[in-house]
């Protein structure tokens, strides 16, 4: 007991160390499993403001480019997906009909690298990229470590800088974690690998979290908001969770451990910028197709059932108006309108635009 009080104390000491950013964004990314074959996606979206989030349809044989201008890559959707928007400038989280889950999350130490001679993307699009050409975690990473083009970073509206990271799970439970350190593409992929928060960076996170392990949940577990201790809740939690065979109670069993670790809304920390507060989160469930969704201000869960959804070529995009945070319950697949597809943030563009 004496050891392990002093191995807390040092940890704690570690972790209080850790370097902290100067923007308001934090999230957690989670796979719950259920009985059955069936996993589901959690994530919490925190931000320290608004991000105007909308729901969104695209379909397949839609044309797209990267969006920083000549030299963009292009391409035309294979599957059709539900996203939810980030100021509508980028996709920062999504299903597609395969059942490939997609999670954008903020990394302080992400640095993308100059483009050479690569084809780019802007970085409000790399996730929209990965859920149109890809059914699988395996086929999205073999097709990734090509790098078939550069991230184009930039700044958001409110003058945060796009460092991202991000997180790909399937109907298999399969997992991958793309981060890019230095310029240089670390991939982490294996089913091993179900929770991701924020700084530091993922190989970091894994050491910090061994330590919690070996205290087990039962004794102690880190409370605080920070990126490190949401990791080791999350990662405590989908280990230890029932598993559900009930399509219900998983769908609750992960939103349970999302909402865990959450960071109430309003709670924030002059002294740690880095930590903001908990603003939707999103539970996707790979087997029954099902993207749900749920605002921190909001009483209700709603979703979209994808099997419910015209994706074929030519049906147009459609979209699902969240701003003024309207109340919406249960199934939302009929109430989308047509709508063009937003623009991607462009780093070549003053102002992204």
């Amino acid at each position: 007991m004496k050891t392990h009080r002093i191995l807390t104390v040092l940890l704690t000491a570690a972790t209080l160390a850790l370097p902290i950013s100067h923007g308001t964004r934090a999230c957690t990314r989670l796979i719950y499993e259920g009985a059955g074959d069936r996993y589901l996606t959690a994530r919490s979206m925190d931000w320290q403001e608004d991000i105007h989030s909308d729901l969104w349809i695209f379909p397949r044989g839609l044309k797209r480019d990267g969006g920083a201008g000549p030299g963009s890559i292009e391409w035309t959707s294979k599957y059709g997906s539900v996203v939810v928007s980030g100021y509508d400038i980028g996709s920062a989280d999504g299903m597609n009909e395969k059942g490939l889950v997609v999670n954008l999350l903020y990394l302080a130490e992400a640095e993308f690298g100059a483009a050479g001679d690569k084809p780019v993307i802007s970085v409000g699009a790399w996730a929209q990229y990965i859920l149109d050409n890809h059914a699988t975690v395996a086929d999205a990473v073999a097709a990734l470590r090509a790098e078939p083009f550069r991230i184009l970073g930039a700044v958001l509206p409110n003058g945060a800088k796009t460092s991202l990271h991000v997180a790909i799970s399937d109907a298999g439970g399969d997992s991958a974690i793309l981060e890019y350190i230095d310029g240089r593409l670390v991939i982490h992929h294996g089913r091993q690998y179900r929770v991701m928060t924020n700084s530091p960076v993922f190989d970091q996170q894994l050491a910090l979290n061994a330590y919690w392990e070996q205290i087990g949940g039962v004794a102690m577990l880190p409370g605080t908001s920070r990126a490190a201790d949401r990791f080791a809740r999350a990662s405590y939690y989908v280990r230890t969770a029932p598993k559900f065979k009930d399509e219900r109670m998983a769908v609750g069993g992960a939103f349970g451990v999302i909402r865990n670790a959450s960071v109430p809304l309003g709670v924030t920390d002059p002294a740690r910028p880095n930590i903001a507060s908990t603003i939707w989160r999103t539970v996707a469930d790979h087997q029954s197709l099902r993207y749900y969704y749920e605002s921190a201000i909001s009483p209700n869960v709603f979703w979209v059932d994808l099997g419910r959804v015209d994706f074929t070529a030519g049906s147009g995009s459609r979209k699902l108006e969240l701003e003024g945070h309207p109340t919406f319950a249960g199934d939302v697949s009929g109430k989308f309108l047509p709508a063009e597809p937003f623009k991607w943030l462009n780093p070549r563009a003053p102002h992204g635009r």
